[in-house]
C-alpha cells in the first residue's frame, strides 16, 4: 500500500482512508464522531487563541477545507456563535472532553471492530483532512445514492478491496516470519 497519492486523486484518497474503514460498525462510530471533533477542534481552538478572530477567517476556512465545501462556513459561524455564547472557559472545557471523547471513540472502533490501526498512523496528514470528507460522502452515498461521478463508488469499492487484501497479506506474512 503506497503512502504516496496525488493529490487531485480523489479515487486513491478515498480508498485509502476506506480501507482502514471496512466494518460497519466502525464506519459508524466515525459517522458519529469525525464531525463533532472537527467541531471541538474548532471550539478548542477559538478558547485558546485568537487565530478564530474574525479576520482570520480566510484562514480558518482553509484550515476547514473551505472551496471543496461551501458547509464550512456555516459550520465554522456555528462554532463562533456557541463559543461566543458559553465563554471562554466553559468552550475549552467542552472542547477539550468532546476531544476526549471523539477520540477515544474512534480509536475503540478501530481496536474493537476494526481490528486495525486508524489511518492517521499511516498518513497523519491524509487521515485528517480526508476523515470528514469521507464520512460526509459516506453518508450523501447511502442517504442520496450520490455519487461525484458515474462508477466513482465501484472504482473506490475496488481499490478499498485491493488495499485490504494487500494489508492482510502483509499482515500474515509478518505472523509468519
Amino acid at each position: 500500500m503506497s503512502n504516496r497519492i496525488g493529490l487531485l486523486d480523489l479515487e486513491k484518497h478515498f480508498a485509502f482512508y476506506g480501507a482502514y474503514h471496512s466494518n460497519h460498525i466502525n464506519i459508524i462510530i466515525h459517522t458519529l464522531l469525525v464531525w463533532p471533533n472537527v467541531f471541538a477542534t474548532l471550539l478548542f481552538l477559538y478558547s485558546t487563541s485568537p487565530i478564530l478572530d474574525p479576520s482570520r477567517l480566510g484562514f480558518i476556512e482553509s484550515l476547514t477545507c473551505g472551496g471543496v465545501l461551501r458547509l464550512d462556513i456555516g459550520f465554522f459561524l456555528t462554532v463562533i456563535f456557541l463559543a461566543a455564547r458559553i465563554g471562554h472557559s466553559l468552550t475549552f472545557k467542552v472542547g477539550v472532553a468532546s476531544q476526549l471523547l471523539c477520540w477515544i471513540g474512534q480509536f475503540l472502533g478501530h481496536g474493537v471492530f476494526e481490528k486495525r490501526a486508524p489511518a492517521l498512523l499511516d498518513n497523519l496528514v491524509q487521515a485528517f483532512l480526508m476523515g470528514p470528507f469521507f464520512v460526509l460522502l459516506e453518508v450523501l452515498q447511502s442517504v442520496f445514492s450520490y455519487e461525484p461521478y458515474p462508477g466513482f463508488k465501484a472504482r473506490v469499492n475496488s481499490k478499498i478491496e485491493s488495499e485490504i487484501k494487500e494489508w492482510r497479506e502483509k499482515k500474515q506474512k509478518k505472523k509468519i516470519t
